[in-house]
């Protein structure tokens, strides 16, 4: 891990992403062009490099323990149109084109419930 200060980190242009101590970042795939909010998935350094080498959202799958491309086996891809980083760079928005349900149950976003009460309701699409 590169050792800079909080404020050459928090304020500078040098892109310092901050992995956590299991090498992670968080990262939120937005829909570019509704907004909505898709997924939340973790990245590794392998996972950040792929993703802007070739414009397809990688991510680390933590229960496989390995590198895994959004849509390899559903055809569901994520185009990434732009990367954000947050104040501290330990996490990422990026703003993705989907090629489908970004959600491995068939729907459009991982988030398709609403917490009530006690319980959950679907929203409707």
């Amino acid at each position: 891990m590169i050792d800079v200060s909080p404020a050459e980190r928090e304020l500078g242009t040098a892109f310092l992403p901050r992995f956590d101590a299991q090498g992670l970042l968080t990262a939120i795939a937005v829909d570019a062009a509704t907004k909505d909010i898709l997924m939340v998935a973790f990245m590794n350094a392998e996972a950040l490099e792929k993703t802007r080498e070739t414009g397809l959202a990688h991510f680390h799958s933590r229960s496989r323990g390995k590198l895994w491309l959004k849509g390899e086996t559903s055809g569901h891809f994520l185009r990434v149109e732009e990367i954000r980083v947050d104040c501290d760079q330990d996490a990422l928005v990026m703003l993705v084109r989907p090629e489908g349900p970004a959600c491995h149950t068939g729907a459009k976003s991982c988030f398709y419930r609403r917490l009530e009460g006690e319980g959950l309701r679907t929203l409707a699409d």
